[in-house]
């Protein structure tokens, strides 16, 4: 999730740049690296709250070594809202990959 923090933070940058000198982005080099950047996060998101629901998994269900105290239902929490936050990730992969084929 480190990366993903990097990389929206770096287009926001870039779009209020992008604001400021009052040009579009719509250089197709820049929108197909946005795509395979926004599909890298995706990718690696979906991949950090799969790993993280295994275990989830593991902890509550195969070793019942937690029980329903706090700490193990902010991990639930956390666990879900990583799901969350790869929707979000793969909904932003989805306009950009939209734009791009627009063209």
């Amino acid at each position: 999730m480190g990366l993903q923090v990097v990389w929206s933070f770096a287009l926001a940058i870039l779009d209020g740049i992008a604001l400021v000198k009052k040009k579009a982005l719509h250089n197709p080099v820049l929108v197909s690296l946005y795509v395979v950047g926004d599909w890298v996060t995706a990718l690696l998101s979906l991949a950090a709250a799969s790993s993280s629901g295994g275990i989830a998994v593991l902890y509550f269900n195969d070793l019942g070594s937690c029980g329903l105290g706090e700490e193990c239902q902010q991990y639930q929490l956390a666990v879900a809202l990583a799901f969350l936050g790869w929707v979000a990730v793969s909904i932003s992969f989805l306009i950009m990959l939209w734009l791009f084929a627009a063209g």
